[in-house]
């Protein structure tokens, strides 16, 4: 038996499909009944736990041969609440016994301070190592998904924005099929230490992503680039909770000075290109060109 947290979102919902493809047997653990219906329509079994709740995950935990966690984001909080959340996860492992863990983590988690809120996944990474498992800790750079946050601005004003000094800078952008399949992969081929591998993918830069979106929107794209001083207030604009927002500047600085580096014990090599990414991004959206 296989657990897998976060069974609705980008990845958990790949790791659960590719485990139930290859014959293995999943418990999706949700915050809400209702909420695991698609996956067990597939053919998993479901948990209902709050990651918060130490007694009542560990319990979800018990009996699988490994499990697939991740560290939800708190919008509304800060420091203290997510290191809290991270507490949870840890002692639900620690107490369940399970074997072994597969975490989503991040360029940068080695880091315990100047990466935002990487240094959470930090924090949650060093407390899973404590317990006892075998840790497979997956730390992925940018999701090619993480142009829906910016959908917003480039449907409705034609404005594609940056956080930085330049769109011309290459980074690695991993889709989160791509990062499910690692996950999967990772759980039913454990290792016998714990590691961390470093998810390696395509390279784009931001002006690169917006040229693409041109092509599939037909229609131009305004490429903006946002001063260091406006960050947080740009962000609050398009609809994140002020102590997020300055969290997420913290990322972005990291990613500015360069100290976001690969150190893991080894790659894995992922492979989706951004042109599908958008393409389906763009669809779900409503907003795709079909000449496109």
């Amino acid at each position: 038996m296989y657990t897998i947290t976060g069974p609705t979102g980008h990845v958990g919902s790949v790791v659960v499909e590719e485990l139930l493809k290859r014959g293995a047997p999943v418990r999706a653990v949700v915050r809400e009944k209702s909420r695991g219906e698609r996956t067990a329509r597939l053919g998993a079994e479901t948990a209902t736990a709050d990651l918060g709740d130490r007694e009542a995950f560990a319990e979800a935990l018990r009996g699988s041969s490994g499990a697939f966690v991740l560290l939800p984001t708190v919008p509304t909080g800060g420091d203290a609440e997510h290191r809290a959340l991270a507490d949870s996860i840890a002692g639900a492992v620690s107490d369940s016994g399970v074997p072994h863990v597969v975490m989503l983590s991040s360029i940068g988690a080695e880091l315990a301070e100047g990466t935002g809120p990487i240094r959470w996944l930090c924090h949650l990474e060093n407390l899973l190592r404590g317990t006892g498992t075998v840790l497979s800790a997956i730390r992925s750079w940018h999701f090619q998904e993480k142009v829906e946050t910016l959908l917003p601005a480039v449907l409705g004003a034609g404005v594609y924005p940056v956080f930085g000094d330049t769109a011309d800078v290459p980074t690695p952008m991993i889709a989160t099929a791509d990062i499910g399949r690692a996950a999967a992969g990772a759980l039913l081929e454990p290792p016998t230490h714990s590691e961390v591998v470093d998810l390696e993918g395509p390279r784009y830069t931001e002006r690169e992503v917006a040229q693409l979106l041109e092509a599939m929107l037909g229609r131009r794209l305004e490429i903006v680039t946002i001063p260091r001083p406006g960050w947080v207030d740009a962000l609050v604009e398009a609809g994140l909770p002020r102590v997020f927002a300055q969290e997420l500047t913290g990322l972005y600085d990291a990613e500015q000075q360069g100290i976001l580096r690969f150190r893991g014990d080894r790659r894995h090599s992922c492979t989706t290109g951004l042109e599908e990414t958008l393409r389906r991004v763009l669809a779900e959206a409503g907003g795709a060109n079909p000449a496109a």
